[in-house]
């Protein structure tokens, strides 16, 4: 049989993955005849909407599988999932998938075909661009394509979950750009209130608004000649993203107020934890501004997916735990170091970093323990510290970064809401979405972010109508 893929190693380190573009195609099952068609080095299967193939079969896991190619072919690799997966009678870990290939998930039969058109995949040789490591392909991949993007003025879209490093990402590609000398501008479209959102971003003339005693310069003119960071992307207001598109695409902007416009020269790198296609579909994102965002994406992934570079990573954090504490020899052993690898880090890079932080300064030796992950989880501080928690009130922890611990608050609030509401409407989706004054498709998506939908659906626990 012809190849399908093959791995080059390249002068200076670096290896290029040249694989066939590969189809899957649903040919039993509550999808039947979705087909759809990839050229990417990994693929995740499931119910979830941030999955790259989503199923609507509830006997399929949120996260069920992934295809993940490397230069010995294409595997199917089980992602811990609830019903598995079936290659004809025998329940499958991970296997190599041939062309024709059937396989099952759930109670969805998929088949997998092989195009003849290549695409190359690019790793650096690099463990470590601007202040991101790694020694993982995953990583590595993404130092390769950003060592390409960042000389240019090309758009950049970052997506991925809270804590990853999307932030140092964005910087990373300013400092490797023709526009490192100038500024660095970061406006978080989630940190501003709605009424001054507008002015934060174009800036404001005299007299604009009550309270406006002078002209104030916004992120675009302050980030004239350099890169102008926007961060959480997917909240910014609707009636707001078309005068943001036409900012980005004119490179002018009019202050709030004012009677001309004024000339920039920026360049835009975003960022956001949101399936802005989804968005999209939902009507909540201009599908022309996602469009001017896709041109060059980077998919940063989340820490569990990446166990191999947490060594790395806490090496970091140590070196750094000494600078600040003045405390020498701290130090992991081995089986610690394999509980930290298989830790879920939900809070990601963010979390490890705080995490070692916490272990170095409340470490009674100079060994780290995992058992100073449950930091989180101790009681929560007197009432003279903190409100008293009772009822439906969330606890919070004062100790993280303020974006950190909103989001978990807003993560906890969302599954409680969401389950009290089901269990009133005695779970019924449609019941629900009435009530919550929300579109039936949204509730939908919520719960299998939540994961809320997949397993428990096929129990029974919630219904629809």
């Amino acid at each position: 049989m012809a190849e399908q893929t093959r791995t080059v190693f390249v002068e200076g380190g670096g290896e290029t993955l040249t694989l066939k573009k590969y189809r899957l195609t649903v040919i039993e099952g509550p999808d039947e005849g979705l087909a759809q068609s990839f050229e990417r080095r990994l693929v995740l299967l499931g119910v979830s909407p941030d999955a790259d193939f989503v199923l609507n079969d509830p006997s399929v896991s949120r996260i069920h599988a992934q295809i993940d190619v490397d230069g010995s072919g294409y595997h199917l690799i089980d992602k811990n999932s609830k019903n598995g997966c079936w290659l004809g009678p025998w329940r499958v870990k991970d296997f190599f998938l041939e062309p024709g290939c059937v396989f099952k998930l759930g109670r969805t039969t998929l088949r997998f075909d092989v195009t003849e058109d290549e695409v190359d995949i690019h790793f650096s040789s690099r463990d470590r661009f601007g202040a991101m490591i790694g020694r993982s392909k995953e990583m590595r991949e993404i130092f390769a394509l950003l060592e390409r993007v960042s000389p240019t003025d090309a758009t950049v879209l970052i997506e991925g979950e809270s804590g990853p490093g999307k932030e140092l990402v964005a910087r990373a590609i300013h400092d490797h750009s023709k526009r490192k000398s100038a500024p660095f501008i970061v406006f978080d479209c989630s940190a501003v209130a709605r009424e001054l959102i507008e002015s934060e971003l174009f800036g404001h003339a005299r007299g604009a608004f009550t309270g406006a005693t002078s002209a104030r310069k916004g992120a675009f003119e302050q980030a004239d000649g350099g890169t102008l960071f926007l961060d959480e992307l997917g909240e910014l207001e609707l009636d707001l993203q078309p005068k943001l598109l036409r900012a980005i695409e004119t490179q002018e902007i009019r202050p709030v107020g004012g009677t001309q416009t004024v000339k920039v020269s920026v360049r835009i790198v975003a960022a956001t934890n949101r399936n802005l296609i989804h968005e999209v579909r939902e009507g909540n994102f201009r599908q022309d501004l996602y469009y001017r965002f896709e041109i060059i994406k980077v998919k940063m992934p989340p820490l569990r997916d990446r166990a191999e570079d947490i060594p790395l990573l806490i090496e970091r954090f140590l070196a750094q735990a000494v600078e600040s504490t003045g405390r020498q020899g701290l130090n992991i052993a081995y089986n610690t170091m394999e509980k930290l690898k298989k830790h879920r880090w939900p809070g990601n890079v963010r979390e490890l970093k705080n995490f070692v932080s916490r272990a170095s300064l409340l470490a009674d030796s100079d060994r780290i323990e995992t058992r100073y992950l449950n930091f989180q989880a101790q009681p929560p501080p007197p009432v003279e510290a903190a409100a008293e928690v009772t009822g439906d009130v969330v606890p919070f922890d004062v100790s993280l970064p303020f974006k950190e611990a909103k989001q978990n608050l807003v993560d906890t609030f969302e599954t409680r809401y969401w389950v009290r509401l089901l269990e009133q409407t005695d779970g019924n989706i449609s019941k629900a979405a009435r009530v919550s004054g929300m579109h039936r498709k949204s509730v939908a998506y919520i719960l299998k972010r939540l994961d809320l939908s997949a397993d428990d659906i096929a129990s029974g626990k919630f219904s629809d109508d």
